[in-house]
């Protein structure tokens, strides 16, 4: 066979045709399009906008910008322009023809300080897209799953300050405190002294108390101050932001609250817990981490009528020791047996809300297991237990009910897939924006790509694809139960036989 050589090849070609006809039929912008109608954005940021004046750019296309932006994982403004100016599939998109202008980069920047940057139009964009996405019947939330993630900041993480701050009011402090006095009441103690502050501040943001008693060092950022120095097992550390959030079965993000990268999962939980629960009432299982196997969050959980879903913890005792499940707690008798059978009796409720059962450190100095039980110098062995232990064990009869594990294990394929995805192919990785209000935004409108993304797929194979193709068949195979697999290959290969 001869070579081919097309190097004087000419470009001057003239092609007759339209954008139309040169999108491909099953490009993704094509699947976005016929999804959701785009024009629920212009009620969303009709206040934003003066009655006078010369006409701006439509906001339609700013917004399809920056999904264009995020959902092929440009991580560019200017270079998103760049391309929309040369590919003919973002131009379709857009609703711009071959001659018209692409805006400029700084387009979008100057309107989001002018108009967006204050407002809530990205969140009601995300719940938009939620909401299209109920309405087709894609989300399942049965069971939910949670998890946290971080995104590095734009901060160098060798420029930064010491700082003393007040520690905050936790949002379980009350209740723990009620419980923890009429724990002592019923134990024959007084309740905890009130420890009277000078004053009462509020934080402006979240308005919650900030107790002027106590305070802690951190590492804050001189580049984004905003930002918190996380740091995670053998992660390294860095500056960052943190993103708590829930997902349904099904893949898609139901909400996400954004947080400094030092704030611990644990305590970022509640906000996005409220607004889930706002959403949605009919949840019946959450699946999520050891990280949050904490008793205040299985008290939020389990009287929300939620069952949590969380995996075995092992017990943080030291090599050589007894572990704490090894003594065992008598209800009737309110003590404690050490494995050895002598009795650790109740002493007082602590402020953290421990009960403590104490040892006879006359017994336990003889002991045979004293070397595996305790180092104590006074021979005396304590045994810790929270005033809502209850509901620590409530979560450990969950996790031995029949399906409990089949639950818990979606969450790789969920929730830890969801954060892979976003990372990879849409710029949840790193942030190039400083500030909580800015970062939570751009999370938002990630996951909003995300969500659409998945629903336009979904729904193109739902509408666009004929019940008797291949490609049908082996959709619906990933979506049902390995019990029916085998009926389902059955009766396709018997339907495309006879075809």
């Amino acid at each position: 066979m001869a070579m081919t050589k097309h190097n004087n090849r000419k470009h001057d070609c003239l092609i007759l045709s339209t954008l139309e006809e040169l999108v491909p039929h099953d490009h993704l912008v094509r699947k976005l399009e016929s999804t959701i109608d785009w024009r629920f954005i212009y009620p969303m940021v009709e206040k934003l906008y003066s009655q006078i004046g010369r006409p701006s750019i439509d906001p339609v296309v700013l917004f399809k910008m920056i999904f264009i932006n995020y959902l092929f994982g440009i991580n560019s403004m200017r270079k998103t322009c760049e391309e929309i100016k040369v590919n003919i599939a973002y131009r379709w998109f857009l609703g711009l023809s071959i001659y018209d202008s692409v805006p400029n980069y700084s387009t979008w920047s100057q309107n989001y300080i002018r108009r967006y940057s204050d407002s809530n139009v990205f969140e009601q964009i995300f719940d938009r897209i939620l909401n299209q996405a109920v309405s087709y019947g894609f989300i399942d939330t049965e069971s939910v799953f949670g998890d946290s993630t971080h995104q590095k900041a734009s901060a160098n993480k060798r420029k930064s300050v010491d700082q003393e701050v007040a520690v905050l009011k936790k949002y379980y402090e009350d209740d723990l405190k009620e419980e923890i006095n009429q724990d002592r009441i019923n134990h024959g103690k007084k309740p905890l002294k009130e420890i009277l502050e000078p004053e009462i501040i509020y934080d402006e943001e979240t308005g919650e108390e900030i107790n002027t008693t106590k305070t802690k060092h951190i590492k804050e950022s001189t580049t984004d101050p905003e930002c918190g120095l996380f740091h995670k097992g053998e992660k390294e550390k860095c500056f960052a932001y943190s993103h708590q959030t829930i997902c349904d079965s099904n893949g898609f993000v139901l909400v996400s609250e954004t947080v400094p990268g030092n704030v611990h999962d644990s305590v970022s939980f509640k906000p996005a817990f409220d607004k889930l629960k706002k959403k949605f009432t009919d949840i019946e299982n959450i699946g999520l981490d050891a990280g949050y196997k904490t008793p205040a969050i299985a008290k939020e959980i389990i009287e929300s009528g939620i069952k949590p879903q969380m995996p075995y913890k092992r017990p943080m005792s030291k090599k050589g020791f007894f572990k704490k499940n090894e003594y065992v707690y008598d209800e009737e008798y309110d003590c404690v047996i050490c494995p050895n059978g002598e009795i650790l009796k109740y002493t007082t409720t602590n402020k953290n809300g421990y009960r403590e059962f104490k040892s006879n450190p006359n017994k336990c100095k003889n002991c045979p297991y004293l070397s595996n039980c305790t180092n104590s110098q006074n021979h005396t062995k304590v045994v810790l237990i929270h005033v809502w232990d209850r509901f620590m064990e409530e979560v450990e009869e969950i996790r031995h009910t029949l399906g409990s594990k089949e639950i818990y294990d979606k969450r790789k394929e969920t929730i830890e897939r969801i954060f892979a995805d976003c990372k990879e192919s849409h710029g949840l990785r790193y942030t190039r924006i400083r500030g909580l209000k800015k970062n939570q935004n751009q999370a938002l409108i990630i996951f909003a790509c995300h969500n659409l993304k998945r629903m336009a797929k979904w729904s193109w194979y739902f509408t666009k694809k004929s019940p008797f193709s291949f490609n049908f068949y082996e959709y619906i195979i990933n979506f049902l139960d390995s019990t029916f697999k085998k009926v389902i290959l059955y009766f396709k290969s018997t339907t495309l036989s006879t075809n």
